[in-house]
């Protein structure tokens, strides 16, 4: 009996200690959970705010802004005249202020208050991110011109959160000349000072603001280096012989970009079935060149290429002059009767005379052969020799070959013994 008294003492003990505390919890106060978490959010986007409270009974929740000092909602009702804020609860503990299309003016310290007395609170952040964005009315314009070897400076501002980083770069990729003493390929800095600028450094310079906030965004600034013009000539010489096609050149740099053009005897070239003219343009160089078709005695001379803008003017001259038309020397000839081939070795003599008892090689088709007569030696250039005579003339043959010998023969000591009387 004993035992069974105490063991219903223990049980309503333990009865009364269960709902004790379940009295207390009734009765106890409200209290936060779980802090606000800081909340980062980009520029446009939503963002929510969670307050968890515990034993909230017949209290009731407010959201205020700490910068603004603006109260935004109380338990279930939106203060604010901004439409972009609302309130939602999900029947428990939690309590969620919504901020739509979150802006810059949003950012800052959010508090979530419980009406106890004393009042209890707990506040958290807000960060609204924004993207870089470049601010052209601080920042150099587009497009900038600069004579060459003056000094210019490049400015871009730019505004975002985090602060934004500055970057140059070059489009096409060049070194970029900082203070003339090193070459970098990227510069940091919102101001790029170009220092005696030369013509090499012209082109688009890149302003690239980032803050790891995507996306970056850049300013495209082109820098116009200007100069007067310069040319310079590959060939001031140029030979080619009559009737063939030349072609002839200048190289010149200039900006702002040149007018060029071909003269010859004062006179401008125009593009003609004589004349044929082309002109290749890259950035601030140009390749004139000039072709003359068909060359004659009057197209030999002097031609001058022109290029001027609005900073000078410059020429250069070319002299075009004639040469021979280069030719294959001459190649000895050796002609045979095929009628006498047996008697050619007694009848092809080579022998030298002047240049003035030469006599040109005449060459007679098979077919007229027969009616050629036989006659006096002729001069191939190189070798003579003596014509085929018809067949069947025999001796005679052998008299007509033999007859002029014999009369240079008695002439000759006819001669030579009549100079001898008129000595004695």
């Amino acid at each position: 009996m004993i035992k069974r008294k105490q063991h219903n003492r223990c049980v309503t003990i333990g009865i009364i200690y269960i709902a004790t505390i379940i009295s207390q919890a009734m009765t106890d106060d409200p209290r936060f959970a779980e802090p606000i978490p800081n909340v980062t959010v980009a520029l446009g986007r939503d963002a929510s705010l969670p307050c968890v409270v515990e034993n909230l009974g017949t209290y009731k929740v407010a959201w205020i802004h700490i910068d603004r000092q603006m109260i935004l909602t109380i338990h279930r009702h939106v203060i604010s005249r901004v439409p972009r804020f609302s309130v939602s609860h999900d029947n428990a503990k939690t309590w969620l202020l919504h901020v739509s299309s979150v802006q810059k003016e949003d950012r800052g310290y959010y508090m979530c208050q419980v009406n106890t007395n004393p009042m209890i609170s707990q506040v958290g952040y807000l960060q609204v991110v924004v993207p870089p964005n470049i601010i052209d009315t601080e920042s150099t314009q587009s497009t900038v011109a600069v004579r060459e070897n003056q000094n210019i400076s490049l400015t871009c501002k730019a505004d975002g959160f985090p602060t934004p980083k500055i970057m140059w770069r070059r489009e096409d990729g060049q070194a970029i000349s900082v203070e003339k003493r090193k070459k970098v390929n990227v510069y940091e800095g919102d101001q790029l000072n170009l220092t005696r600028i030369s013509r090499t450094e012209m082109g688009a310079y890149l302003c690239i603001a980032t803050n790891s906030i995507p996306p970056s965004v850049s300013k495209r600034i082109i820098v116009d280096v200007e100069f007067s013009p310069m040319i310079w000539v590959p060939n001031q010489l140029v030979g080619a012989p009559a009737g063939t096609d030349v072609t002839i050149d200048c190289h010149t740099e200039a900006y702002p970009r040149a007018i060029s053009y071909w003269v010859y005897e004062n006179v401008m070239l125009l593009p003609t079935k004589k004349y044929g003219t082309e002109t290749m343009e890259n950035s601030y160089r140009a390749h004139m060149k000039l072709t003359v078709r068909n060359l004659q005695v009057g197209d030999f001379g002097n031609y001058r290429c022109i290029s001027k803008n609005s900073l000078g003017e410059t020429e250069g001259s070319i002299r075009l002059y004639e040469i021979p038309m280069p030719s294959t020397p001459p190649r000895a000839t050796e002609m045979k009767s095929n009628s006498n081939k047996e008697n050619s070795g007694k009848r092809n003599h080579s022998r030298h005379f002047n240049q003035e008892d030469q006599t040109k090689v005449v060459m007679v088709s098979s077919s007229d052969r027969d009616t050629v007569k036989a006659g006096p030696a002729y001069d191939s250039g190189v070798e003579f020799y003596t014509p085929p005579t018809p067949p069947n003339s025999g001796c005679v043959s052998i008299v007509r070959w033999a007859a002029p010998q014999i009369a240079a023969v008695i002439l000759h000591s006819v001669f030579s013994d009549t100079l001898f009387l008129t000595q004695n």
